[in-house]
């Protein structure tokens, strides 16, 4: 792109500034949003919310929603409808999570209660504001559900798309590395582990709204560092995907695929010794 002088380089500065029409704080915005969710879902989250006041949190949460959806002055839904639907599916979103917890619980030998996992996991916390930015993002809310999804990726590691599709039951393992792309379908008690990937193919502009990841039926576990690619790839029922494994076609039902590590001795000639001398 060549050089930029300061002289245009000021000048496309104050034309993106006059450009940009967004009177408020999003990202601040994203973080009190997230928080008073999740304080609202679960009282592990919040500063010892009052029994008594539930009713006065949904009213309260719905109109931050409300000052962010108007802040965006987008005239392809009304604020007040998203803010009531959103509000409505909270009973949904809390009933997932709490089957989240117990799999959480049930599969990880480590976890001595579910308090410590809503407390702690950071796979739980990826997966509750998940299940929130979905909501928003099936009402076609324009880029909020992102920024809580990114929200939970910087506090997690775990990169989970808005648009991703996932059913009840639904484990993390550690979480760090996992990235589920836009169109990833993911079924019913389903484990994953850290370092696992559900993308596409390859990343092309015209194929935006085009099915390019996964989906991973019922009962399936994907351990460490898989990669599964692909729209039309389909992970069967009960299937096991070992680690490290390459996955860019559709496996029947009740597969093991696993990534083989070739065991020999070396000859002397193979081995080469390094000189750490400085």
């Amino acid at each position: 792109m060549g050089t930029l002088n300061r002289a245009d380089f000021l000048s496309q500065i104050r034309d993106s500034r006059r450009a940009y029409h967004y009177d408020y704080d999003f990202r601040t915005w994203t973080e009190h949003f997230s928080t008073a969710c999740l304080a609202l879902l679960f009282p592990h989250f919040g500063a010892s919310p009052s029994p008594d006041s539930v009713d006065q949190d949904i009213d309260d949460l719905g109109q931050l929603l409300c000052q962010a959806l108007t802040a965006l002055g987008d005239q392809a839904f009304e604020p007040c409808e998203v803010q009531r639907a959103f509000c409505g599916s909270l009973p949904d979103v809390y009933r997932l999570l709490r089957i989240d917890a117990e799999a959480f619980y049930e599969s990880d030998p480590a976890a001595e209660n579910v308090d410590e996992i809503i407390f702690a996991y950071p796979g739980f916390y990826a997966i509750a504001l998940h299940r929130v930015a979905h909501v928003l993002y099936v009402q076609q809310v324009p880029f909020l559900p992102r920024l809580i999804s990114e929200h939970a990726h910087g506090r997690t590691g775990i990169d989970i798309h808005p648009g991703a599709k996932i059913g009840e039951s639904f484990f993390i393992d550690h979480g760090t590395g996992i990235v589920i792309g836009e169109t990833a379908e993911v079924r019913n008690r389903v484990r994953i582990y850290q370092g696992v990937t559900l993308g596409a193919h390859y990343v092309h502009k015209r194929l935006a709204g085009v099915k390019r990841h996964p989906t991973i039926e019922d009962d399936v576990v994907i351990y460490a560092h898989a990669t599964i690619l692909g729209g039309q790839t389909i992970v069967g029922a009960r299937s096991t995907i070992g680690a490290n494994s390459w996955v860019t076609k559709s496996i029947p039902p009740d597969s093991v695929v696993s990534h083989t590590t070739t065991v020999r001795k070396a000859e002397p000639s193979e081995v080469d010794f390094i000189d750490f001398s400085i």
